[in-house]
Parts: structure tokens; C-alpha cells; sequence
């Protein structure tokens, strides 16, 4: 009996070659209003058919996109906004500021800054703080 069981890929191969060939549907695309007459309030689902050519899609897509209202930025996302207004940073703390130190102060500004951190580093005697690598 096990002799005459059909192998299961010869099984499923033979009745695969006997299935009688479904013709794919052939529905044609859907009509589709000209893009010049599109609005933002028409309806742009019959344009995402899988059947309509892929220029046309993008054409309506370009033509749903250039409303103003797609044209405003995010509030929540961090680069959208104007970061270039508010006050800027004192002198005082300026001068605070290693990175100002070597990048925007002269070399007369620089030894002046030293100079007054030596004398605070002297007024103040230097605790012992572990994990602390600038001085």
C-alpha cells in the first residue's frame, strides 16, 4: 500500500498541470476625471488603482499635494521651526565657555581668561572630584 502512494510534490505537481488556467481578471482601470478639474476635495481613492498608469498617480498626487494647506510645517518636529530669534548669550557666560575660549576669543581674550581662572582656582581651594576631567 505505502508502494503505491503518489510522492506529494509529484501529487501536487500533477494536479497543479491540471487545473484548469484561471484567467486573470481583466476589469479595466477605472474612469478618471482630468487632473487639471482635481481640487483638494475631490476624490483622488480612483487614482490609486493598481490598473491606472503611474505618471497619472503621481500628476494627481502633484496636483493634491500643491494645496497650502499640505504647506505647513510640523510644530512638533524639532527642525521646523525659527531657532535663530531669542537673546544671546551674555559675555559673562561667554566667557564661561571652553569651546568659546579656543574658537571665538582672540589670543589677548584668551590669556585674560586664563589668567582669571587661575586666580578663582587659587582663591578656592580644589576638591577632590571623582569623574570630573575638565579644569
Amino acid at each position: 500500500m505505502a508502494d503505491e502512494k503518489e510522492a506529494f510534490l509529484s501529487r501536487w505537481s500533477r494536479l497543479k498541470r491540471e487545473q484548469p488556467v484561471q484567467e486573470k481578471d481583466e476589469s479595466p482601470a477605472p474612469a478618471l476625471p482630468p487632473v487639471e478639474s482635481l481640487t483638494p476635495e475631490s476624490d483622488f481613492a480612483d487614482f490609486m488603482h493598481p490598473k491606472v498608469k503611474e505618471e497619472l498617480r503621481r500628476l494627481a498626487l502633484k496636483k493634491l499635494f500643491s494645496d497650502p494647506h499640505f504647506n505647513i510645517a510640523d510644530p512638533f518636529e524639532a527642525y521646523s521651526g525659527d531657532w535663530t530669534g531669542g537673546e544671546p548669550i551674555p559675555p559673562e557666560l561667554l566667557a564661561t565657555l571652553n569651546q568659546a575660549r579656543t574658537v571665538l576669543f582672540t589670543e589677548e581674550e584668551k590669556k585674560a581668561a586664563d589668567e582669571a581662572d587661575k586666580a578663582a582656582a587659587e582663591r578656592e581651594p580644589k576638591q577632590d572630584e571623582p569623574g570630573r576631567q575638565d579644569t
